[in-house]
């Protein structure tokens, strides 16, 4: 065979090839039902069949029609006809071949003789998997996409109608779906690792969407899907520009079953051209339902490059990098532009918001900073009683039994069993500690400092000897912090945290400590550990909980601190049964909480970013003096000719800086951002994510933010401060937060500029009628900041080498107010 030969045949393999995989599959199962309809309906040349009961297993249902013109072309035409039920009813299809199937609902209530299908309300199943759960749909037409792994010849769906009510449904889809699609090769987000099971889960399709691409409809999709734009979902839309190309679909990867060439051949990529600084994420918003388990499909194909190896980037899911230094080339055979997609399974959560984001590497910087995205999928997963939408009861052996049930006795004699497992090994291990510690004496560990001086090496020093001052802080043995909490009595827990459970200690000289316990399993580790120490160990202050000492034998991590006898802000607020506070001792808790973190921010050399600022991290003490504590998660901040730490994103739902998760661009403001958010969590003493609460609620900021902007705040407020706040005190409290809320770091106040605005806002609750001030300006923050800021650094440049421990502790005691009063009362300026 001649070279020509063999070009053409390759030639021709290739072209086969092209065609075999733009092919699309075709299903064994195709049940398209038009409910309702005395006739055949074809939809994107997909053709509905008409509703003659044949696959309903009882009778007695009703069709309804509605003469109104909902629109007159493409899938609006499924919705203007119906099938009532009554009562309990079941579809069976059988099935020509197990494995994954659609389950596709199209709804969309309309007025029929007495029937008003907008009351409706009921519970759908399939396979004793919940798909809807007291379902209502009242507005517009809805549709409701399912995956499930059929394991039977026969598939059944049940409409289960609420008490006094009924069910309807306009159209159905049952089609097989290829077993390529979902296989086992997802990796979850955080802990990263592999997750195993996904095959005989049921998944529902929250979002499809097509990045930098227009709507792709289920006629230009191999299995009838419908990707939407991204533009409502984007973020920053300037941060993005949108690309065209074409698909190079390879043999050994995905294929237009996957998702199609108007997908694969469309991209978001980072908008760098008039950017300074090309160090940012390109970042979508996706609404999602607390307490699921997400499977997050990202769909990538490198239509930008001109050539291999030159697109490096990273790939986000919340704060978590799932990919890092990511090179779609080492992933696709060494194709460009094939298509390549990527599955992580996100662990369920109390969030009702999901991120994700694309940005360049900061590691390899030998190539054009940038990142791409092309599609991506949301998929909530069944949780652990085998719905997709809260909880119902599904019938099983014929008879109605609530899965919850079920599951809660297997997980009650496992529970038992594991208590007595873990019980024995309790005691063994109190046994071997007894036998192996016999000292009981405090040793007194590493700190920079002048005094008396001791030598300790521990783990995380790796190995240096530092000098230490013995009055700053002792190392614990292991069972002298046992005694101390009573072998870490679970009755004696007073908070749980991401590193561990925080338990009351009483030492042997009768000293009460908080003994905060890693937890090995935690997301936490040796890093916050360390950091917390060093952090603790060099700064002082009246506002920050003071550290006394700590413990690493072992494979122990723990941390003993000052016991704060009146527990988090947190507690105050909402979620006990603790007195309310009182509009001033909110103050007075937010004006403490203002100068520990603004001593943080500029009481050395560099700043410290908390980078964890909320309710449950500000503790107060038994005269209600609070304190800023949880320090594992702070960070150094720039150095003097830098304006941010690029660093990964870390901190709390619903305090998160936006910017700095957009960014990854680290500053003081972000922690400002947080307290803002602390503030309205005050005001209105609720959760700052709340899912019980309708959508628009359950962001506080958000919501806070929507009626501080009306100039109606107080109608948020906690009905506890009902009319006890002067209107000047409310006032200058609300704009202190909305602008610690600013979208951009630099449009917000500092630390100190917080403060001064919060003195201020006490200043005008207790202010007396004939001497209010004349609060002339909503522009407040800012002015006299220069002098405020004299006299912050001369109380806060003090460190620990000058002043003995009680000399530092009276540092940050020296009140403002004396100050304050002079400026904000008339006769004072």
């Amino acid at each position: 065979m001649g070279v020509g030969e063999l070009k053409l045949l390759f030639w021709t393999l290739s072209m086969l090839s092209s065609v075999l995989f733009s092919m699309g599959f075709v299903p064994k199962d195709n049940y398209l039902i038009d409910c309702g309809s005395p006739i055949n309906t074809t939809v994107s040349n997909r053709v509905f069949l008409a509703d003659n009961s044949q696959y309903l297993k009882t009778q007695g249902d009703i069709l309804a029609n509605t003469s109104n013109s909902i629109t007159s072309t493409n899938a609006s035409r499924l919705y203007q006809t119906a099938r009532i039920f009554e009562g309990t009813t079941s579809y069976s299809f059988p099935i020509s071949l197990q494995g994954r199937h659609w389950i596709r609902l199209y709804f969309l209530p309309f007025q029929y003789q007495n029937y008003n299908m907008s009351t409706a309300m009921f519970s759908v199943t399939a396979q004793n998997f919940v798909l809807l759960s007291t379902f209502q749909p009242q507005n517009g037409s809805v549709f409701k996409e399912y995956s499930l792994n059929v394991t039977s010849d026969n598939l059944v769906l049940t409409f289960t109608p609420a008490v006094n009510s009924f069910a309807f449904l306009n159209a159905l889809e049952v089609v097989s779906v290829p077993d390529t699609l979902i296989t086992d090769g997802a990796q979850t987000v955080n802990p990263s690792g592999s997750f195993q099971g996904l095959l005989g889960e049921a998944l529902e399709t929250v979002w499809r969407v097509n990045m930098g691409g227009p709507m792709v409809s289920a006629l230009n999709d191999t299995l009838g899907r419908t990707w939407v734009t991204d533009g409502n979902f984007l973020l920053n839309q300037n941060l993005a520009h949108a690309v065209t190309g074409t698909a190079n679909y390879v043999n050994g990867g995905a294929t237009s079953d996957i998702a199609p060439p108007s997908v694969y051949g469309t991209a978001e990529e980072m908008n760098s051209v008039n950017s300074t600084n090309p160090n940012f994420n390109v970042t979508w918003k996706f609404n999602v339902d607390a307490g699921f388990q997400y499977l997050i499909r990202f769909h990538f194909c490198d239509i930008v490059s001109k050539s291999l190896n030159m697109l490096y980037f990273n790939v986000f899911v919340n704060s978590w990098v799932v990919a890092q230094d990511l090179d779609l080339s080492d992933n696709t055979f060494g194709n460009l532009a094939a298509p390549y997609y990527m599955d992580f399974v996100l662990g369920s959560s109390i969030s009702t918001v999901l991120y994700v984001s694309v940005g360049p590497s900061t590691t390899i910087t030998t190539v054009t900073p940038n990142a791409i995205l092309n599609g991506l999928e949301v998929m909530k997963m069944n949780n652990s009683e085998g719905s997709l939408d809260g909880e119902a009861y599904i019938s099983l052996n014929g008879s109605k039994t609530k899965v919850g049930l079920i599951v809660g006795l297997v997980a009650g004699v496992f529970a038992v069993l594991l208590s007595v497992a873990i019980l024995f090994l309790i005691l063994h291990r109190r046994r071997r500690l007894t036998h192996d510690h016999h000292s009981k004496s405090w040793v007194p560990f590493s700190l920079n400092g002048g005094g008396n001086t001791h030598s300790s090496v521990s783990k995380f020093s790796k190995g240096t000897i530092t000098s230490a001052t013995s009055e700053l802080g002792f190392r614990f043995p292991f069972v002298a912090l046992q005694e101390a909490t009573n072998n870490f009595d679970e009755s004696w827990v007073v908070g749980v945290g991401g590193f561990g459970k925080v338990y009351k200690g009483v030492l042997k000289d009768g000293t009460k400590v908080a003994v905060k316990r890693g937890n090995p399993l935690s997301q936490q580790g040796l890093a916050e550990f360390r950091t917390e120490i060093e952090l603790l160990s060099q700064f002082r202050h009246r506002h920050l909980v003071s550290l006394i000492g700590y413990c690493d034998e072992g494979k122990e991590m723990i941390l003993v601190y000052e016991y704060m006898e009146n527990g988090t802000l947190k507690n105050h607020l909402y979620g006990s049964n603790l007195p309310s506070l009182s509009w001033k001792q909110r103050l007075e808790i937010c004006i403490g909480s203002a100068k520990g973190l603004h001593y943080l921010h500029t009481g050395s050399a560099k700043a410290i970013i908390h980078r964890d600022v909320k309710s449950a991290n500000i503790l107060v003490d038994e005269n209600l003096m609070a304190k800023v504590a949880d320090f594992g998660l702070s960070k150094t901040g720039p150095d003097f000719d830098k304006t941010h730490v690029s660093t990964a994103v870390k901190g709390s739902f619903g305090y998160l800086d936006p910017e700095y998760f957009r960014r990854q661009q680290l500053t003081e403001k972000s922690d400002v951002y947080s307290f803002g958010v602390v503030l309205f969590e005050v005001f209105c003493a609720r959760p700052v994510i709340d899912p019980s609460l309708p959508r628009e609620m359950v962001n506080l900021a958000e919501w806070a933010m929507h009626w501080q902007k009306k100039g109606q705040l107080e109608q948020i407020m906690d009905p506890n401060l009902a009319g006890k706040i002067r209107p000047d005190s409310l006032r200058k409290f609300a704009e202190t937060a909305e602008k610690c809320l600013a979208e951009y770091g630099v449009d917000r106040p500092t630390m100190g500029d917080v403060l001064w605005n919060l003195e201020y806002t006490l200043q005008l609750q207790e202010a007396d009628a004939q001497n209010e001030a004349d609060d002339n300006s909503t522009n407040q923050i800012g002015e006299l900041s220069s002098m405020v800021n004299l006299i912050s650094n001369e109380e806060t440049s003090l460190t620990v080498e000058h002043l003995d421990s009680s000399q530092v502790d009276d540092i940050s005691g020296v009140s403002m107010s004396k100050v304050f009063s002079q400026l904000v009362k008339a006769e004072g300026r």
